[in-house]
């Protein structure tokens, strides 16, 4: 496993309940920035063997990716934890996005905050 999977695995499981996460708030708090598609292939390829809470992901417009079962199951797993949706089928990111204290060891890596 590289580090940098590892850490996506670590991020993904610090996601607290009732919030959410967007694949690439994932990936620059796991020190990649510009690896959103790479936390999608981990998520499909990893979840169950880390048991991931892999419903708290979505897509950087707060919708889910999936468009199958699995986004109907991502949502009922969402509404329980209770988050909310808008009319248009969006969780607002404002409200409940998780953005985990910075890891000093990727100071580096990370993008400065957006103003």
């Amino acid at each position: 496993m590289t580090p940098f999977t590892a850490r996506v695995i670590a991020v993904i499981q610090s996601i607290p309940e009732g919030k959410i996460m967007t694949y690439g708030g994932v990936a620059r708090a796991a020190g990649s920035p510009r690896a959103a598609r790479q936390v999608v292939r981990i998520l499909h390829s990893m979840s169950r063997k880390y048991k991931l809470p892999w419903h708290r992901v979505v897509n950087a417009k707060g919708r889910i990716a999936l468009e199958d079962e699995s986004g109907s199951l991502q949502k009922l797993y969402l509404l329980g934890e209770g988050i909310e949706f808008t009319a248009d089928g969006a969780v607002n990111l404002e409200l409940f996005q998780f953005v985990p204290a910075p890891d000093p060891e990727l100071a580096d890596y990370l993008l400065p905050p957006l103003e």
